[in-house]
């Protein structure tokens, strides 16, 4: 069994005074969160292709997903910590203590607030969509990734667990949902799954990405050409390394084929494939790994 604690002993040290608002409700041990995060503006507006100006512009974002169906599920209610660190979890580069890296999730599954950090709190916006908070990420260091991506993380406070063997700072990978995004960088490098039925690609359908370190978050299939969507699910700026999509039968989608980046045929057990993806160490030029699913 995993020794589960709510905050390092270390991190009350450097912020004392303001502790922590009530455990959230985590999921049994073994499972995945449902819902999703992603980064945006201030306004939860989402950037063109995760790549922002500056540092100071990245926010984060929760909720059902972009695009997502109107019954699909956000994150579970209650108390979160977030962390910002290089594409491999290891090099922690947010600069402030977990204690002030929190924020509470209603129960319509957005974010609600950094009130659990008192006076450390992020800086917060409001999504113009769904009236939920964004929380600046900011302050953290410049990235060693050459490309330029940073990887956020999310996990329930009472997850957080510095004694599990496979903790990034503390956050397990199991329990953690993450977005990569990049500063100042024009490259794109991502995984974009489309859904295919009658030779038509299809909106608002949810693939599972599974990061290099275990980690994982739910993206949807949209048209969105502002941020360069054309009915794909983006999961972006993905580091080195071998992935895994996830796909699955959904309302209107019974799946009868996929099809994995290297145009060989993945394996359909049930309802469910799992494609791994490997990213080569791109260093120039644009690389799209396509996913495409065929449904019934």
């Amino acid at each position: 069994m995993n020794k589960i604690f709510a905050i390092p002993s270390a991190i009350f040290i450097a912020c004392a005074t303001m502790l922590v608002a009530p455990a959230t409700a985590a999921p049994p041990a073994g499972t995945q969160l449902s819902g999703a995060i992603f980064t945006s503006d201030v306004t939860g507006t989402p950037v063109n292709l995760n790549v922002y100006d500056a540092k100071e512009d990245v926010y984060l974002n929760g909720g059902p997903g972009i695009n997502a169906p109107d019954d699909a599920a956000g994150l579970p209610a209650g108390t979160y910590s977030f962390q910002v660190t290089d594409p491999s979890g290891k090099v922690l580069l947010s600069s402030d203590p977990v204690a002030c890296r929190q924020f509470t999730v209603n129960a319509s599954g957005v974010i609600q607030d950094t009130s659990p950090s008192g006076a450390c709190a992020h800086a917060t916006g409001l999504d113009g969509e769904d009236g939920g908070a964004t929380v600046q990420l900011f302050p953290y260091a410049d990235t060693p990734n050459n490309g330029g991506v940073y990887k956020v993380w999310v996990t329930p406070t009472d997850r957080l667990d510095c004694s599990d063997r496979g903790s990034k700072n503390c956050f397990v990978p199991r329990y953690s949902k993450v977005d990569n995004y990049k500063v100042l960088s024009d490259m794109i490098v991502e995984i974009d799954v489309r859904f295919w039925k009658d030779g038509v690609a299809m909106d608002g359908y949810a693939a599972t990405w599974t990061d290099t370190n275990g980690a994982h978050n739910v993206k949807f299939s949209e048209w969105n050409p502002a941020v360069l969507a054309f009915h794909e699910a983006h999961f972006e700026a993905t580091e080195q390394g071998t992935h895994s999509i996830r796909v699955a039968s959904q309302p209107g989608c019974t799946i009868v084929s996929v099809q994995a980046p290297d145009g060989s045929a993945a394996k359909v057990k049930g309802t469910t494939s799992d494609v791994a993806v490997t990213v080569a160490d791109h260093a120039d030029g644009n690389h799209t790994y396509w996913v495409d699913v065929t449904c019934k």
